[in-house]
């Protein structure tokens, strides 16, 4: 493979080329109800080429080899075609390596019949109880390998193992239907879909028992919010919008991150780093063979960085960050974040609950939307706090804000870092869903908007 791919990156007449390859086999297991709705392997395997002449870009997805010196000539025909002008790209290090991925249990030791047992055992326990209508577990298992050859030298191979189970509980009372759910998945193996027992009776108990809670009242109150859907919140609201190529292209953004200015108070730190090994975003190299790293996006409450690819990273006059991501061969890199959270500070949980007269406890995220600085999340489950204490469960809870005006608001940081991987990634221009883990520790935020009745 590597000879094959090198002898091809010599025919390269371009300003700059590189060549992924991708191979690797894949588990699927779905129970929707009590019916199982599909099981099975598949193998992948594919490449693509890249070529940037005069700052035009060609690309070509291949699924046969063989002809891989014709679909480097084509890619750098394509990018003639469209360059008009001077090639950007940072200086990036020639690295030759070997990324191997080690886990305790590695999925495909666990035959296809033990997977679907577990994911049966699972779905029966959700299904248990007789105010459950339906019930979803997914199983996902997936071992990749990718090259990555670039006409600057590098020569890089990268070995993945993917483990990951989402459970899903949806209890209905007449017209009144709620849901709950939980999902895990990253580079640790298959240990992570084992023992999940206890999520099984977590998700069922907290589907049932929003159909009793009350509708919350809309206002404005204090909001605790807890590691996941702090995690949500970084990733969604703020992280995206320090994605270096949705800064580039948009002229009102660039006039609100600008680095050196304040967004909160000096114990607000917010961090997207893809060298967290075992995390679910997590990749020694990016897929332009570029090393990730541990970037500080705010810093004691200052804008410190942006998340770049080689390409932006030229054109901002900036250093890359390793986040230049492609979902896969079929794809050319994009800027993504990898695993994105808040750091931690000194604030136990039960101090930030004790300083509250009037507010809600929001948990998790079963989605949301974002708009620029704008966004809406609709909280999983979430809690009544009077004089100190958590009360009564409440439901549609949605929380609204401008994320800016959100992140001043905060007042209170914990000290119980939670990172989280799982089966639903992220999207972004059609490539979906890339992995990536997000979290952060309890925070609690003034003056936050929710909706309700």
């Amino acid at each position: 493979m590597e000879k094959l791919i090198k002898n091809a990156l010599k025919s390269a007449k371009a300003d700059y080329v590189e060549i992924r390859v991708q191979e690797g086999v894949g588990t699927g297991i779905t129970y929707v109800g009590k019916e199982l709705e599909n099981i099975g392997e598949n193998n992948t395997f594919g490449g693509c080429v890249r070529a940037l002449i005069k700052g035009g870009w060609g690309f070509v997805a291949f699924n046969d080899i063989e002809n891989l010196p014709r679909y480097v000539d084509m890619a750098c025909e394509q990018a003639r075609f469209v360059g008009t002008k001077e090639s950007q790209l940072a200086p990036a290090p020639a690295i030759n390596d070997h990324v191997k991925t080690e886990v305790g249990i590695d999925p495909a030791d666990v035959s296809l019949t033990d997977k679907q047992a577990i994911c049966n055992k699972y779905n029966n326990m959700i299904l248990s109880s007789k105010q459950i209508q339906t019930s979803n577990v997914r199983y996902v298992d997936s071992h990749g390998t990718v090259y990555f050859a670039s006409s600057n030298g590098s020569f890089i191979v990268q070995d993945t193992i993917f483990c990951g189970i989402s459970l899903l509980a949806m209890a209905r009372d007449g017209m009144n239907v709620q849901q709950a759910y939980h999902s895990v998945g990253d580079l640790r193996g298959f240990s992570n879909v084992q023992h999940q027992e206890h999520k099984c009776e977590e998700v069922t108990k907290r589907a049932v028992d929003l159909l009793t809670a009350k509708p919350v009242s809309g206002g404005k109150y204090t909001v605790v919010i807890d590691p996941k859907l702090c995690g949500v919140f970084v990733h969604e609201a703020f992280g995206h919008l320090s994605e270096a190529d949705f800064i580039y292209e948009n002229a009102k953004l660039r006039e609100i991150m600008v680095i050196g200015k304040r967004f909160g108070i000096e114990e607000l730190s917010i961090i997207d780093d893809g060298s967290m090994v075992g995390e679910a975003g997590y990749n020694k190299y990016d897929s332009e063979g570029t090393p990730t790293q541990k970037t500080f996006l705010i810093k004691n409450g200052i804008l410190t960085n942006r998340l770049h690819s080689r390409e932006t990273a030229a054109k901002m006059n900036e250093k890359p960050t390793g986040n230049a991501r492609a979902i896969s061969y079929a794809h050319a890199p994009i800027v993504r974040m990898t695993n994105t959270y808040m750091e931690s500070r000194n604030y136990s949980f039960e101090k930030m609950l004790s300083e509250v007269d009037n507010g809600i406890y929001a948990i998790g995220a079963l989605g949301g939307q974002t708009n620029m600085e704008m966004f809406t999340f609709s909280a999983e489950e979430a809690y009544m706090i009077r004089n100190g204490k958590i009360q009564e469960k409440v439901r549609d809870v949605v929380l609204t804000g401008n994320v800016f005006e959100t992140l001043m608001n905060i007042d209170a940081i914990g000290n119980d870092l939670k990172i989280h991987g799982g089966l639903g990634g992220c999207g972004k221009g059609g490539q979906s869903p890339l992995r990536v883990s997000d979290g952060g520790p309890h925070v609690r935020i003034r003056n936050v908007v929710i909706g309700g009745r």
